[in-house]
């Protein structure tokens, strides 16, 4: 059993390797699955929103442009400014708070929506973070989340980085957050009408070994692997070469990767 003080230790470490690289570069191929979110959520001008885990605020700038009032929290401080800066050039009133996944700033009922797009799902504490989605959303509210699948093309690549540098030990892998049966065990009695929609977002590049450079030096999780390889980081590249090839859609020497996630609605009791 993973005790409180290692889980804190893990939260550290974890803010460490997304305030590396510069996950704003990777967020930015990924707006669509937020914009896709927050309009299959269906908000109402005027409705309070908050954007959990924002990294640079894909989900609260789309909820921005649906004339929301909303709050969006990060635990990474950099990650904020660049959603600060994001925002203030699309001349959206979004305010960026720093705070803790397992420990939202609020009261309850506080929203009437609550988003998280590929965020949350990296929560250590993992039924701590699902009951907070719960506590800061009003009854009746939306609960809306996005999560790379178990299965799918990052769940993959999650495994692949993991057979060279294996994940902490004693904690449940961010991608049981892609799992239909883990969702509704973690918020089983809290929510009604739990929606999960599987939908595939596509990731384009000009080859696989572009693709891999632009994880490594980018993606955070990846980086912080290559990292701690040092001299021996060659195979993990060819591991992540080799995964795309495997995926690759495309036809015309370029590369188009499906990668599922679940698209995540429930309504709060």
């Amino acid at each position: 059993m993973t005790t409180t003080l290692e889980l804190d230790g893990l939260k550290a470490k974890q803010r460490n390797t997304w305030a590396s690289g510069d996950y704003g570069a990777v967020a930015a191929l990924i707006h669509p699955i937020a914009e896709h979110l927050v309009q299959a959520a269906d908000l109402a001008a005027g409705s309070r929103v908050l954007d959990v885990a924002t990294g640079t605020g894909n989900a609260a700038i789309a909820a921005a442009r649906c004339l929301c009032a909303v709050d969006a929290v990060d635990y990474v401080p950099d990650l904020l400014e660049r959603g600060r800066a994001r925002a203030a050039a699309e001349h959206l009133p979004v305010r960026f708070l720093e705070g803790d996944a397992e420990a939202l700033p609020g009261p309850d009922g506080a929203y009437d929506a609550v988003f998280s797009v590929v965020g949350v799902m990296f929560a250590p504490n993992q039924e701590q973070a699902a009951a907070e989605l719960v506590r800061v959303v009003r009854p009746g509210g939306t609960v809306a989340l996005a999560n790379w699948t178990p299965d799918g093309f990052i769940g993959d690549l999650f495994r692949t980085v993991g057979r060279r540098v294996p994940p902490p030990p004693g904690v449940r892998a961010p991608v049981e957050w892609g799992h239909e049966p883990r969702l509704r065990e973690l918020f089983a009695g809290r929510v009604d009408d739990l929606r999960v929609t599987r939908r595939d977002f596509v990731f384009r590049f000009g080859s696989a070994e572009a693709f891999a450079e632009y994880f490594r030096d980018h993606y955070g999780p990846t980086l912080k692997a290559f990292e701690a390889l040092g001299t021996d980081a060659a195979p993990l590249f060819d591991d992540l070469v080799q995964l795309v090839h495997r995926y690759n859609v495309a036809g015309d020497g370029t590369v188009r990767v499906p990668s599922g996630y679940v698209e995540v609605l429930a309504r709060r009791r």
